[in-house]
């Protein structure tokens, strides 16, 4: 047996992160949206470094040093690597592209003519005002360099030759990072860091500048808080260290090529740098606000199209359809209408009694809350278990977590140590003295911004053993344990549970297509996700590989799983779509002999779905639902993605409802 293979997680990330890059390079993609992917990739990497970097960093500095380079030392190859063909799409693709439709971005190059007057008045009518000055020579015990924050180091000489060093703060949080100027010269596009420079004599009147150099620092963002037993005490911690993630070392030190070397550890050593990573960028940092890039106009944009509509007669509510039949909904494809409609009926509907959901990431403005607490208000029970370790969602968790208390929902939040990434809401009805359940289980947040462009499935259901199933899993969440306990065993028989059953079932399903492809039957495995990590599926799919079944895979981004190996993984593919829309789902098709089972839900194979959350799959069993899935999957398998799909969804008309 060939010994297993397993790919870096880390290299695995950052070349998903290439090819959301590369999106930037392709000519037949709307211009706007090109300098979009731009920004994506800009973003994503800043979290690496708050969230992976960190991590890194400290495991190599328990390496022994004669055992080659480590992982933090090879992450930072491959970044740098990228930076160089960043730099090279802007120059070579981009720039050119906005040349020719008569848009001049002014990048890395001094003002042309036509600009410098409207720029200076923009300096001093607009950006002047929240601009503040520290000299980095003096005490700087009051100044703290925020989490990337953009500023710019002046190097100055005075009358005497005395130099010293100054650092200026970019207010581009509070202003627009790109200025669009317009003249009889043509249309420009310039950095706010540029008119800033354009004008920086303004300040130092009496000096002279030698220099002027960008930079930014990327901080940890990792939040420990305490396990406590009192939810207003957990959560208090947590808004403590909230304000304070911000403040966490240094991971990052991004500057501008070219400041002289005593100027670079004047900064190193003033702002307390000494164990950040000092990387050489661009002239440019924060492209992550490429997203706002002023350029107008359709043909720059992806077209728009209409997301496919539910038919739903005006005499029946969704609950009385979905107490008839299952209702699929694929986003953004189709409308997440009946998903807002399921929380609006639940929140209304004179029926109703109880109702459970779980939140991970929500709506700034959410809808879906708001639901939840009008039907508080209208003496429903609503449970919900709010998540307040979303990274990155902490604040806006803790904040709709504290609007739902005060409307009346009882909120259950996790043990610290086991996240809740489930995706379920649980609804009970009585009706004429007997009870009725409708639910939802999806493979995405319930957000209807992100529905808008992540693509995840949401299965609407009244399966009595599924609900029955829920309940007990609310039930559970409701005990805020750090773990399943003996007493705490629930023989789950549909959904597939991490931390109960998930685990061990995704194995005894490959063993299944293992043993028909061995006994000659039908056998295959079609499985999509966001990332696939966990060593001991992957050993079992390279079995599964060995003994000849057909293992077909989609995954966006992490993938330590090699593919193709003589011997080992020959018999399994691996797809990475990286398009118009962030890939979300997460899909499981064993074909069974004939007799297929579909699974869907909100877990990854990483080890912290698998170990370290309550994750929810669940079945698929409504036969028309299941070739709805397939015919999406073998689109995506054709790499003949989203037109497809919605061409597809607009022929079908969701007949099933």
């Amino acid at each position: 047996m060939e010994e297993l293979v397993f790919l870096n997680r880390d290299l695995s990330w950052l070349s998903f992160n290439e090819r959301v890059l590369l999106q930037a390079a392709r000519a037949e993609v709307p211009l706007l949206e090109r300098i979009k992917f731009l920004s994506i990739y800009s973003s994503n990497l800043d979290e690496f470094y708050r969230v992976r970097i960190p991590v890194l960093m400290a495991v190599d500095e328990h390496r022994e040093l004669t055992a080659g380079p480590g992982n933090y030392e090879l992450a930072k190859a491959e970044i740098g690597r990228q930076q160089e063909l960043f730099g090279q799409i802007i120059h070579r693709q981009i720039l050119p592209a906005l040349s020719a439709c008569g848009v001049h971005w002014v990048y890395n190059e001094n003002f042309p003519e036509h600009v410098v007057e409207q720029a200076s008045h923009l300096f001093f009518t607009e950006i002047l005002a929240y601009i503040h000055t520290v000299n980095v020579d003096d005490d700087l015990t009051d100044f703290f360099a925020e989490n990337n924050k953009l500023y710019q180091a002046i190097i100055l000489m005075d009358k005497h030759g005395h130099e010293r060093l100054e650092l200026v703060n970019v207010p581009s949080d509070v202003l627009p990072r790109f200025y669009a100027i317009t003249n009889d010269g043509g249309s420009y596009v310039v950095f706010l860091e540029d008119i800033m420079k354009q004008n920086m004599t303004y300040f130092f009147p009496e000096d002279e500048i030698k220099g002027m150099f960008n930079l930014k620092i990327t901080r940890d963002a990792e939040l420990n808080p305490e396990n406590s037993r009192d939810e207003e005490d957990m959560t208090a911690a947590l808004e403590r260290q909230l304000e304070s993630r911000d403040l966490g070392f240094a991971t990052r030190f991004l500057y501008e090529p070219g400041i002289p070397l005593r100027n670079l550890y004047r900064l190193i050593y003033g702002l307390n740098l000494q164990k950040a990573a000092v990387v050489a960028g661009g002239r440019y940092h924060n492209l992550k606000d490429l997203n706002d890039f002023p350029l107008k106009g359709a043909a720059y944009f992806y077209p728009k199209w209409p997301a496919v509509h539910f038919e739903i007669s005006r005499t029946e509510t969704l609950f009385e359809l979905i107490l008839k039949k299952d209702i699929l909904v694929n986003v953004p494809y189709q409308s997440y209408d009946p998903v807002l409609r399921f929380f609006n009926e639940a929140a209304n509907d004179v029926y109703v009694t109880e109702i459970y959901a779980t939140l991970y990431r929500v709506a700034e403005r959410s809808r879906i809350v708001s639901a939840l607490m009008t039907a508080a208000r209208n003496g429903r029970k609503v449970v919900v278990m709010v998540e307040l370790k979303a990274r990155f969602d902490e604040a806006n968790n803790i904040k709709w977590a504290k609007q739902m208390k005060a409307a009346g929902v009882k909120i259950i939040y996790s043990n610290l140590d086991l996240k809740v990434h489930a995706k379920i809401a649980l609804v009970k009805r009585m009706v004429n003295g007997n009870e009725q359940s409708v639910g939802l289980l999806a493979t995405g947040n319930l957000n209807e911004n992100t529905a808008r462009f992540y693509t995840d499935q949401v299965l609407l259901t009244a399966h009595r053993g599924m609900l029955k199933e829920l309940e007990l899993l609310f039930g559970f969440l409701s005990k805020s344990k750090k773990s399943p306990a003996a007493d705490d065993y629930i023989d789950f028989q549909y959904l597939l549970v991490a931390q109960f059953n998930l685990m061990d079932r995704f194995l005894t399903l490959i063993d299944r297509e293992i043993e028909h492809a061995r006994s000659g039957r039908i056998a295959g495995i079609t499985i999509k996700l966001n990332n696939l990590e966990e060593k001991t599926l992957i050993a079992k799919l390279y079995e599964a590989s060995q003994a000849g079944v057909v293992v077909k895979m989609i995954v966006r981004g992490i993938c330590c799983l090699v593919p193709g190996l003589t011997g080992l993984s020959e018999n399994i593919t691996v797809t990475r779509i990286v398009d118009r829309y962030l890939e979300h789902g997460r899909i499981f098709i064993f074909e069974n002999n004939g007799e297929a089972a579909f699974f869907m839900g909100s877990a990854d194979w990483m080890n912290r779905n698998i170990y370290s959350r309550i994750e929810v799959c669940f079945p698929v069993l409504d036969s028309e639902l299941k070739r709805m899935i397939r015919a999406i999957i073998n689109l995506q398998l054709n790499d003949d993605v989203q037109q497809s799909i919605y061409l597809f969804l607009q022929q079908t008309k969701q007949k099933h409802i």
